[in-house]
This record gives C-alpha cells, sequence and structure tokens, in this order.
C-alpha cells in the first residue's frame, strides 16, 4: 500500500508525530477517568465548603448555634461519642490534609461509609467538640485503590500498544534491510522497494540497491575474465599433453611434464570453482545423508577409507552441486593431510525452536597452528607450515563461501590427541542460532 501524501515522509516526523500522539492518547484516556470519577475534582470543594459551615457554626452565638445547626444538618458530638473512621486510600489522607489547610494544623477528621455516611471533624481552633457534617454518597462513590490502579494500568497498556504498532511501522524498513542484506550475502540477487518507505530510508534503499547492482556486475566482469584465461590457458596445455603423448617416450621426464599439466589443469578447475560459486544454481529438498554417501563413494570403492557417522536427517533446502565440491574439498583435504583415518558425521543439533545440522569432517593429521586458524579460510592460504602439502589454497575458502551461501558456517578445530575437525553448520530454518559453534 502507498503511503498517502499527507503521512510523514521522514524517521524524524514520524518520531515525533508517535510522541505526540502516544502522549495526546495518553490524556485523553486520563480525562475520560476524571470525568468519569468527578469526586477527585470535588473533593477540594467540598472540603472548603465543610469548613466555612464549620467556621460559621462555631462563630455564631452560642444562642444561635443550634438554630444554625438545625438548619445545615449538623451534630455537636463528645469525644467518646464519635465514632472510629475509615480507611479510604488516598483519599482519606488527601482530606485530612484539605481540612488541616483550611482549619489549621490540629484538625481532625473522621469519615465513616457504612453504616450511614458520616464526616466528624474536630477543629480545635473553633471549638473543643466534635461536629457531624452532612455527607453525600457522591465524593465516596467508588473511591478504591483497585478501581485507580485499573485506570492507569489500562490506560498505560493502551498507550503502550499504541507506541507499540508505531515503533513497528518505522523498525519495518529497517529489517527489511537486514533480510535483504543476508540475502546478498547467500549471492541472491536483491533489490529493495523504494516508493513505500521514509525518505531517509528511501536514499538508503537506493544506495543499497545500487551496491548490489554493482556487487553484481563486478562478479560477472571477474567470472567471464577468468573464465576467459581460464580457455585460453587449456587449448596450449592440451596441445602440450597431446605433444607429449605422441611422443611415445616414456621416460621420466614426460611423466613428470604430464604430471605437471595435470596440476596446471587441477589449478584453473580450482579458480573456477572459485568464481563460479554456485549462486546460479537452484536450492532443493535435498536429503544431506544421501548426498554424503555419493560423494564418499568413490574414496571407499578399494575399501573404507572414509567412516561414514550419519544420523537421520530430514530434507532441507540445498544446493547439490556446491554441497557435494564443499564435502569433497574437505574429504580431499582430510585424507591429504590425515591418512586412512578419516570420517564424515552428519547429525542434528540445537533446539526445537533453531534446529541445525552439523556435517564434521574429521582426520588424525598434524592439525594446524592456532595462530593460523584465523587466516586460513582467505583465498590462496594454505595451513602448509603444520601440515604440509600443496594446492591453490582456494579450497577452506570454497568451503566457507558454500557455507555462507546457505545460511551457515564453517570452523576448524584440533582435536583432542591429534587430527583436525572441520565442523560445518547448516540451518534448517532461515538462521543459524547464536550457539552454533
Amino acid at each position: 500500500m502507498k503511503t498517502p501524501v499527507w503521512f510523514p515522509q521522514s524517521f524524524f516526523a514520524r518520531t515525533l508525530w508517535l510522541v505526540l500522539i502516544a502522549v495526546l492518547f495518553s490524556k485523553a484516556l486520563t480525562l475520560v477517568y476524571l470525568m468519569l470519577n468527578e469526586d477527585v475534582l470535588v473533593d477540594r470543594q467540598y472540603s472548603h465548603g465543610a469548613a466555612l459551615t464549620l467556621r460559621a457554626y462555631w462563630a455564631a452565638d452560642e444562642r444561635d448555634q443550634p438554630r444554625i445547626a438545625e438548619a445545615a444538618g449538623l451534630v455537636r458530638g463528645a469525644p467518646e461519642n464519635v465514632p472510629l473512621g475509615e480507611h479510604h486510600w488516598p483519599y482519606s489522607e488527601i482530606f485530612q490534609r484539605q481540612m488541616q489547610d483550611e482549619l489549621g494544623p490540629e484538625t481532625q477528621v473522621r469519615m465513616r461509609a457504612q453504616p450511614n455516611l458520616a464526616l466528624w471533624v474536630h477543629a480545635p481552633n473553633l471549638g473543643q467538640d466534635w461536629v457531624r457534617i452532612p455527607m453525600y454518597p457522591h465524593p465516596l462513590r467508588g473511591q478504591r485503590i483497585w478501581s485507580v490502579l485499573g485506570w492507569f494500568l489500562g490506560i498505560g497498556l493502551l498507550s503502550t500498544a499504541a507506541a507499540w504498532i508505531f515503533v513497528r511501522q518505522l523498525s519495518a524498513p529497517l529489517k527489511l534491510l537486514v533480510f535483504a542484506a543476508r540475502q546478498i550475502g547467500q549471492g541472491r540477487s536483491v533489490r529493495l522497494p523504494v516508493s513505500d518507505t521514509p525518505s531517509e530510508m528511501t536514499e538508503l534503499y537506493r544506495a543499497f540497491n545500487q551496491m548490489a547492482a554493482d556487487v553484481e556486475q563486478a562478479s560477472r566482469e571477474r567470472e567471464l575474465m577468468l573464465a576467459g584465461v581460464s580457455h585460453d590457458l587449456r587449448t596450449p596445455l592440451t596441445r602440450l599433453r597431446l605433444s607429449l603423448e605422441l611422443l611415445g617416450n616414456d621416460s621420466e621426464l614426460t611423466e613428470e611434464m604430464v604430471r605437471d599439466i595435470e596440476d596446471m589443469d587441477a589449478i584453473l578447475d580450482q579458480f573456477l570453482a572459485f568464481i563460479r560459486d554456485g549462486r546460479d544454481e537452484p536450492v532443493e529438498q535435498l536429503e544431506l545423508g544421501e548426498l554424503v554417501q555419493e560423494v564418499v563413494a568413490p574414496f571407499n570403492q578399494k575399501g573404507e577409507t572414509v567412516r561414514l557417522a550419519l544420523q537421520p536427517i530430514p530434507p532441507f533446502p540445498l544446493r547439490r552441486v556446491s554441497i557435494k565440491r564443499l564435502l569433497c574439498n574437505l574429504v580431499l583435504n582430510a585424507l591429504r593431510h590425515g591418512g586412512e583415518q578419516v570420517e564424515v558425521a552428519a547429525y542434528l543439533a540445537g533446539d526445537q525452536s533453531a534446529p541445525y545440522v552439523v556435517l564434521s569432517v574429521l582426520d588424525r593429521g598434524a592439525g594446524i597452528d592456532p595462530a593460523e586458524m584465523s587466516e586460513i579460510f582467505n583465498p590462496f592460504t594454505r595451513g602448509d607450515r603444520a601440515r604440509g602439502g600443496s594446492g591453490t589454497g582456494l579450497g577452506l575458502a570454497i568451503v566457507k563461501r558454500i557455507a555462507a551461501q546457505h545460511g551457515g558456517s564453517v570452523e576448524l578445530r584440533n582435536r583432542p590427541g591429534g587430527g583436525l575437525e572441520a565442523r560445518v553448520c547448516l540451518p534448517l530454518g532461515l538462521m543459524l542460532p547464536r550457539d552454533a559453534v
């Protein structure tokens, strides 16, 4: 739905409107409460009127006091005949203070609602006896603390609900931006709408869309460039290999040259795999256990080189080729550095609210120096100081990128007793929980 023209277009204006509406709404509810409980407004007037009546009574001549008492409905009594007062918090204290302000600080007030309405006042500044003043039911109507608390609680809850609705409307564009940023991080093409947001977010959305377009363009150009380089290099490599085979010489030098050509070809494959990271590959509901078995099967043709420890895992969204490439890179790395004691494990972790899948490849090699852990996933970085070996240094970088495209993470851990564990965590929902490590 398009935002109306009259609606505030900036975050500042919308926040200002939010505060004003919340305050006015609270004031309106308070006014309704006061209108429904008029006794709060007439307490001062009633106490003032009672004080004037008492002053007139005690100021009159003693011969005129009985006639004034009869006309005003006053009853004069001794202290022992005055009943104890009832406590109506907070109105008893309020009325007591008001009468003391009118008749002096020594004034005492006793108020009763049951069985009959009665208001007894003792003002030593005017006279020594207590005087009962007529009291009407209105000032004490509904004066209970639970009524007051209930009203103010209701006002607070309704004001909070109104503020929550407005704040949710303000935070919705930010949540959309966070979601889009995650999608970009997973290699998806995302564009944000700029027609129905505050003016500040409109500029931010436009900048985000421009950034996303630039990133996609740079990625396409890089892919085309390296694909062209790969094609141009493979042509002379193929000719060299054919020439070596046509020589018919089985010398050791020829075999080494063929091996070098094959290594160069493998390096080109790694470069292309790193650039073509599978972002365009469709996502399918797949069983991870089946993919693991497909990857491990070629390694176990001559015996159980890679041991499996797979638990039942429900199908969840995966990119088939990318996940197989991830697992193949980890298994090859483990076999290269861990000998024949390689194991692949897959199991569910987390709780029911945020489950995730753990895919681990374990070996018993030399492990990796903890000082190198922070850089081992960078492109062209190898942990050769501890484990030795060859390669381009792109294998773990490819693994990290594929895991990120699936909303997951990858971590290397040195195992007790020697060896390394490559642990990949993949969410079954939208994102990994914070404790998924």
